[in-house]
């Protein structure tokens, strides 16, 4: 089950995140869970894999959305740096990026089940 403290221990920015969620902790929850789900991870991997740049773009610009205003900071900093070496269409090797980012979800994910 997930708790404020497990998130914290986690690495969230907790009292952020609640605000922007009007400090009530279902909402706050509710959207964890559903930000762990997103399908941009998925659309982020696969445009990553096949080298469709704008579309990794897009899914990762939306997760920066996401994990930004949920203050889940473990995942937003490689958010970030990817979003915007994506969004420059800098060249190189994204894996570690991508790789850091998936295991991240992979805690988060362990830590709603737990």
């Amino acid at each position: 089950m997930l708790t404020i403290e497990k998130l914290k221990a986690y690495g969230a920015n907790v009292e952020e995140g609640m605000e922007r969620c009007l400090n009530n902790e279902a909402i706050y929850f509710r959207l964890i869970g559903m930000a762990a789900e997103d399908a941009a991870f998925d659309r982020l991997e696969e445009g990553l894999r096949s080298g469709d740049l704008d579309a990794a773009f897009n899914a990762a610009h939306s997760l920066k959305g996401a994990l930004g205003n949920l203050a889940l900071e473990p995942m937003y900093r490689p958010v970030v740096e990817l979003t915007e070496l994506l969004r420059r269409k800098t060249p190189g090797d994204y894996d570690a990026l991508l790789r850091a980012i998936l295991a991240q979800r992979e805690v988060l994910r362990a830590l709603i089940a737990d």
